[in-house]
């Protein structure tokens, strides 16, 4: 007897339809065909003792099973489940007539329990897709997959509970969850607050500039100034994440398995920071079997490097073409996975080698060779896309112990999100550009005009400072998102001066 079920398989972070084809015959062999993995072939082993364990029987016949289509590979042991309800109705255990309206996944026990599996949230997105009535899954997944409108969702703990279900002996109950309400209830959801951190005006300054118009910074300083304590703070001041963001960025973590048990949308935008010992794989993705790396992880929201000289000079090149084209793509021999990296690149680095700023007539300092060797570890065309280069200087400790009320992030945030609103107007009518930092070069003339005043100042300082010419386009795109944050219309001369002071890493002569 051949019947079907239907599963899926996940590649980048979207689905595919895996139909298995189960027929039973004479014999006493099983054969199981359709490029599996090894851990999809182990899976004979996982069903055979988890239907003894639930009182079922596994059909000594010849069973043949085909997981079409047979030239896209096929791995995991979420396949577990369909092969079994595949293996059970064929042989007359479990009634047939709707198994072809649920999409069933699920990696087996052998005691018949059901384990989670990775990538539900896509997985459900297709099945919605295609016009399937329901899916079914492990417990642990169904609030993941619930977030889809449209489509049954059943929790399940034990394969015996699926086996009742189809043959009408006992219903299951749909999950049913608000993504809205729940988005909604979350989305200030932080643990900190630009209150915390006395003092670093400038840096504070710089930050908001840098999340209004979606700007790379670098923060430059000894130890012990407060780059991290910034950097950790600049989720809170971004804009919330729309509802088709978050569902975006939940698949993602949802394929890559980083998902907690009582998380079922991501509601606040990510905040990655590896460490620098990070290989260039687990940085943009890949492996045998790619996965997202930490710049997929951090879409929608911000990856931080602390500490920047000290990663690889080979992995922070592998930044540049994803900060360049906003995603990533993983190319093997059969196939190729696209992820999306659309991140806000946030970097601390100390000033030379000891940490402290180079002053050739302070206490041991370290050699001019030394700090340009250090320095030198950041590659131009890394520090090309780098908008802001913001120098922090240690906190007097008459602001430390202030006891004045700092500027809360809620705060910030109204005006970085009334900042967004003038771009997103500005850009609506073209395509991929939704912040200042987006600008492509040909558009930079058209939306970063300067008067007559303001073009003198810049082209003076560029002689004075000794600017580089790539600083030039970076200049205007932040004089640009200064004027936002100023709800001005026009770039004016004090825009420009104050950008031009956030290239500190440009200026010849910066070492003294």
């Amino acid at each position: 007897m051949l019947v079907k079920t239907f599963a899926s398989a996940v590649y980048g972070i979207d689905a595919t339809t895996i139909t298995v084809e189960v027929n039973i015959d004479k014999g006493f062999k099983f054969f199981l065909v359709g490029l599996p993995d090894n851990a999809v072939k182990e899976s004979q082993k996982r069903i055979e003792a988890a239907l003894k364990n639930v009182g079922l029987k596994f059909p000594g016949k010849k069973i043949t099973i085909n997981m079409a289509p047979a030239d896209i590979r096929k791995e995991g042991s979420a396949f577990d489940l369909p092969l079994a309800m595949g293996i059970l109705a064929a042989s007359n255990q479990v009634e047939d007539q709707k198994l072809s309206e649920f999409v069933i996944m699920g990696e087996l026990s052998l005691d018949g329990g059901l384990q989670p599996i990775k990538g539900a949230l896509p997985i459900a997105i297709q099945a919605k897709k295609e016009g399937y009535k329901g899916f079914i899954l492990p417990a642990q997944n169904a609030e993941e997959a619930g977030i889809v409108d449209g489509l049954d969702i059943y929790g399940v703990t034990n394969i015996k509970q699926v086996v009742d279900f189809f043959n009408g002996e006992q219903p299951l109950t749909p999950t049913v969850f608000d993504s809205k309400q729940a988005f909604e209830s979350q989305l200030d959801n932080y643990d900190v607050d630009f209150a915390d951190v006395k003092g670093q005006e400038n840096a504070k300054r710089a930050m908001e500039i840098a999340a209004a118009g979606g700007h790379n910074i670098i923060l430059i300083g000894p130890p012990g100034v407060g780059k991290t304590m910034l950097a950790r703070r600049i989720p809170t001041i971004l804009p919330p994440l729309a509802l088709n963001e978050a569902l975006e960025t939940t698949k993602i973590h949802s394929v890559a398995g980083k998902l907690g048990s009582k998380t079922s949308l991501l509601t606040v935008r990510p905040f990655r920071s590896p460490h620098h010992t990070v290989s260039n794989v687990a940085l943009v993705g890949g492996g045998s079997h790619p996965q997202p790396g930490e710049i997929s992880l951090a879409h929608n929201g911000v990856l931080f490097l602390d500490e920047l000289p000290e990663f690889a000079r080979t992995v922070l090149e592998v930044l540049r073409q994803p900060l360049e084209d906003r995603h990533v793509t993983i190319s093997r021999a059969r196939f190729s996975v696209d992820y999306p990296a659309s991140f806000m690149l946030v970097a601390s680095m100390n000033p030379s080698p000891s940490g402290n700023f180079y002053d050739p007539n302070g206490d041991n300092p370290d050699s001019e060779f030394e700090v340009r060797r250090y320095l030198n570890k950041i590659s131009g065309p890394l520090l090309d896309r780098i908008d802001l280069h913001v120098e922090v200087n240690p906190v007097p400790f008459e602001e430390l112990s202030s006891k004045r009320k700092e500027e809360s992030s809620s705060e910030v945030r109204k005006r970085v999100i009334a900042a967004r609103e003038i771009q997103s107007k500005r850009y609506a009518e073209s395509e991929n550009i939704f912040c200042n930092a987006q600008l492509p070069p040909k558009q930079i003339k058209t939306f970063c005009e300067l008067d007559e005043t303001s073009t003198t100042m810049l082209k003076r300082a560029m002689e004075r400072l000794g600017l580089s010419a790539r600083s030039y386009a970076r200049i205007l795109k932040v004089a640009r998102t200064i004027a936002d944050l100023e709800q001005s219309q026009n770039i004016e001369a004090n825009h420009i001066a104050e950008a031009i002071q956030y290239r500190s890493l440009d200026r010849e002569g910066w070492l003294g």
